[in-house]
């Protein structure tokens, strides 16, 4: 796939589909771009559980944080990555291993690595990289939430 461009109708349907949503890199400061889309993701109905080792057993917005993908005791539609490019391949990995997949990792503004949406591609998950759900839900879908 082309991560250049994204049809609206892709982003869309993955805006519309999934439910839960695990935010890597998610950040207890008020001020970091992560806790702001966190905030907003759950105001539009999405379930959001937090993942940063660092938090882990605390919670951010009112929800647990997890430390790890693999240690979030249930399905996870989407993986929401506030990460450096460098550290996707990780995130890749470990959302591979899990059983079952998310439909959709999401890297965050100015996150991109090809190699390994490449991977995630052949493993049947959809990508998108480089945009903010933030950003892209009112946009397509105005201010009404999804569920």
């Amino acid at each position: 796939m082309d991560h250049n461009f994204y049809d609206d109708g892709y982003l869309t349907d993955i805006l519309k589909s999934v439910k839960s949503i695990a935010l890597v890199g998610a950040s207890p400061n008020p001020s970091r771009p992560s806790h702001g889309v966190m905030g907003f993701l759950l105001s539009k109905g999405y379930h959001v559980i937090p993942v940063n080792p660092g938090q882990a057993g605390k919670t951010i917005l009112g929800q647990k944080v997890y430390g790890h993908l693999g240690d979030i005791p249930e399905r996870v539609d989407m993986i929401d990555v506030f990460r450096a490019s460098e550290y996707l391949a990780e995130v890749v990995d470990e959302a591979l291993a899990l059983s079952p997949r998310p439909k959709v990792i999401w890297t965050q503004l100015g996150v991109r690595e090809e190699s390994s949406a490449v991977r995630a591609e052949q493993a049947g998950v959809q990508v998108v990289m480089d945009r903010c759900p933030a950003i892209e839900y009112p946009r397509l879908l105005g201010h009404h939430p999804v569920h």
